[in-house]
């Protein structure tokens, strides 16, 4: 065997270990989480942070480094954002626009998108210069700054989606603009994050703000002239037959969706939003979203999914906090909490929603989770946040994802909505 072959076949059999740790792990706590009343993807969240340096890194470190080496390996890092484009695609898939229709239900959408982001942004931009002396010396401070701001704006349009299903409510009109507000939130913190970095590598100008937002506009233009009608005429040329998807189709969709990751990459904001784009072009066919669902969709979350979450707990230190940290945390915590659900509140009242369905749409969108670690792991990646802040602000992506499900058991009955027993997920 020669030394490449015997390379690759070691990087397999460490691929392959890791991959059996990861979904075996993600798969027990998204049960134990479940039969707790949790969404179970707050058990896949907690798996991966369990089996980074917060437990098992800590107590079994060489084992740890041996299993999983001292970084993610490239191929795992590859295939979690794979995992990410494909579960936005299903996300896209799944959007239902007919609420919108309704004046009161787009008023709805403006105001909670308009407040949902500049409120936390602002707090999260004071948090940022106020802790920036402390937590992050070595790191330009408005830089710093503006990504607490994006931090602290951004809702998790997956995991927001795959509550909304547990609970049934994609189809009922506080799910659709919960979802909808969401997808304005985070292209627009997509955008932020973006020109932040463009701002921190010294390259932002007005002609480089003008190109990107020309692309953007561009890019809708195709997706609503173009795409849609050839989405259309390509369900009609290979029709969904006893609920499958033929493998053509299945092909041209998979190439489709990994192209506008392509191209909103190059847009500079990053690929999974083209997973979101490709799946908007389908969500008005509910057969193919069924018997993708059925087919891929299962797939991606449990195999994809528990990838990404694992690379993220590989990264964070719950233990590396001290005493004199926890009153940051406890700001940025709270900042987060009521700078999401009490602007939201306000902008539901505005538009024309009662008091518990207001409250359910704060709730809704205090959720964070997948969005936010993604957002954190650029922002690592890049040098914009610290070991310390980094696990701060984990925290709180977790433990506002944590709080939705016991808060929408106890406000849904007050709005009428009556939650089927949970999906399978």
């Amino acid at each position: 065997m020669t030394a490449s072959v015997h390379a690759t076949e070691l990087l397999l059999f460490s691929i392959l270990v890791q991959l059996i740790i990861m979904i075996g792990a993600a798969r027990l706590l998204n049960l134990a989480f479940r039969r707790m009343g949790q969404p179970g993807v707050i058990g896949e969240i907690v798996a991966g942070l369990l089996l980074g340096p917060s437990l098992f890194g800590h107590f079994f470190p060489e084992l740890s480094v041996s299993l999983f080496g001292a970084k993610a390996a490239q191929p795992i890092v590859i295939l979690s954002q794979i995992g990410l484009i494909l579960l936005m695609f299903q996300i896209g898939s799944e959007f239902e626009f007919g609420h919108l229709k309704t004046p009161k239900n787009r008023r709805a959408m403006v105001w909670v998108s308009l407040l949902s982001i500049t409120v936390p942004f602002g707090l999260g931009f004071a948090i940022g210069q106020m802790s920036q002396p402390v937590l992050a010396p070595g790191i330009n401070a408005l830089v710093y700054s503006l990504f607490c701001g994006v931090a602290l704006a951004i809702t998790a349009v997956p995991i927001l989606g795959r509550i909304l299903r547990e609970f049934g409510l994609t189809r009922d009109e506080m799910g659709v603009v919960a979802i909808s507000s969401a997808a304005v939130n985070d292209v627009v913190g997509w955008i932020l994050l973006a020109l932040i970095s463009a701002y921190a590598a010294s390259r932002l100008s007005t002609a480089h703000v003008g190109i990107q937002l020309g692309g953007l506009a561009g890019l809708g233009l195709v997706l609503w002239f173009v795409l849609r009608p050839a989405v259309d005429w390509l369900l009609k040329r290979f029709p969904i037959v006893d609920g499958q998807i033929p493998p053509t189709l299945m092909a041209i969709v998979i190439i489709l969706t990994f192209a506008l990751g392509i191209t909103t990459y190059k847009l500079g904001i990053f690929a999974i939003f083209g997973g979101f784009a490709a799946g908007l072009l389908f969500h008005k066919h509910e057969d193919f979203v069924v018997a993708w669902r059925q087919q891929v969709g299962q797939f991606v979350l449990v195999f994809f999914l528990p990838i990404f979450f694992t690379f993220t707990g590989l990264r964070t230190n719950l233990l590396g906090l001290g005493l004199g940290d926890l009153g940051w945390l406890g700001v940025i915590l709270a900042a987060a909490i009521l700078g999401k659900i009490i602007p939201v509140y306000f902008g539901a009242r505005i538009a024309g929603f009662d008091h518990p369905r207001s409250m359910v749409l704060g709730t809704l969108m205090n959720t964070r989770a997948l969005m936010e670690l993604i957002v954190l792991n650029i922002g690592y990646d890049m040098g914009f946040l610290p070991q310390k802040v980094f696990t701060m602000l984990v925290i709180m992506a977790v433990v506002t994802t944590v709080m939705t499900g016991p808060l929408l058991k106890w406000l849904l009955p007050k709005t009428g909505h009556v939650a089927p027993r949970q999906v399978e997920a």
